[in-house]
């Protein structure tokens, strides 16, 4: 009987040994949930993430796009999953600052249905007029539109570029008159024609015709410079006091994920936004990396909720 009791004992331990290793975070692939359609510019960003979150956690991460009512789907969706940190999502300024206050019931709480894990970096705009316009500056535009209140106009295609216009007239008291377009293209497209006098949008759908001469760069939209269009300065550093208006985007999951996977997921999230090949790569996908700590993420989302809140109830816009 004794000669069965190592045995006995040596199943035990391989016994608890795995299931050790089936507890141990991740043991199964992540879903990483974007709100929005595939071949967009943040799944582009959210597959790259899924790649390198695969990697640094030895774990797959594969994409679910849930497009649909400006990201609350998708939103909704992650939601309402279990909190037990494989499934997480990619969100933004819109689905986690603004569409609280542009939907009437978006179906999530962006503050308390939350972690974030961490902040994948900011899309800075760039405001821009016809290469013919008497404006090379922002406080050109400004001089322009205060000597001619209402009748110079912008082109906007966006809620976030909505948000940069209306920051503008307020932060400069300037009386400039909004027109909004379908999409960026067409946009750019009545900017270079001289039909709209000025136009605010991403960096990335506007530096190719900035580049090539179709438009001029005035400034941009983040505090400062931004490596995406060098030797441009931002609206704030031309003399426009606090002014920053960006798009950003967050890796978040569930609120009430178990301590040791919010950790493995920040851990990893901050050692590969630490790369130097990683801010190159997501600034070549019109992002600019800003890490930063849990703490200063949270500090910078409440700041951010509030700033989206003021904007668009001083725009006018109403819930739908």
């Amino acid at each position: 009987m004794t000669r069965f009791v190592p045995l006995a004992l040596a199943a035990c331990l391989a016994l608890l040994a795995g299931l050790c290793r089936a507890d141990t975070y991740p043991s199964r692939p992540i879903r990483l949930i974007v709100p929005y359609a595939a071949g967009q510019g943040t799944d582009i960003a959210a597959r790259y993430l899924a790649e390198e979150m695969g990697r640094e956690l030895k774990q797959s991460m594969f994409v679910d796009n849930r497009p649909g009512a400006g990201g609350n789907i998708g939103t909704q969706a992650a939601a309402r999953s279990a909190p037990d940190g494989y499934t997480l999502m990619v969100g933004t300024n819109a689905t986690h600052a603004a569409n609280a206050h542009l939907y009437t019931n978006p179906g999530y709480d962006a503050q308390n249905d939350f972690e974030p894990i961490g902040m994948l970096g900011i899309l800075p705009l760039v405001w821009v007029a016809p290469n013919g316009s008497p404006a090379s500056t922002v406080p050109d535009l400004v001089k322009l539109a205060k000597a001619r209140p209402d009748a110079l106009n912008v082109a906007l295609s966006t809620t976030t570029c909505r948000m940069a216009f209306e920051l503008l007239r307020q932060r400069a008291d300037t009386a400039l008159f909004p027109i909004d377009y379908k999409g960026s293209a067409q946009a750019v497209t009545a900017v270079i024609g001289g039909q709209v006098d000025f136009m605010v949008d991403t960096i990335t759908s506007l530096r190719s015709f900035i580049a090539g001469g179709q438009v001029k760069a005035l400034g941009v939209t983040s505090a400062q410079s931004s490596r995406l269009l060098p030797g441009v300065k931002s609206v704030a550093e031309q003399g426009v006091a606090d002014y920053e208006l960006v798009g950003w985007t967050v890796l978040y999951g569930p609120r009430g994920m178990p301590p040791e996977a919010a950790q493995a997921l920040t851990a990893a999230f901050a050692r590969i936004l630490a790369r130097a090949d990683v801010q190159e790569r997501l600034l070549q996908m019109g992002i600019e990396a800003q890490p930063r700590s849990t703490e200063a993420l949270k500090v910078f989302l409440t700041s951010e909720r509030m700033k989206w809140e003021r904007l668009i109830k001083a725009s006018g816009l109403k819930p739908s």
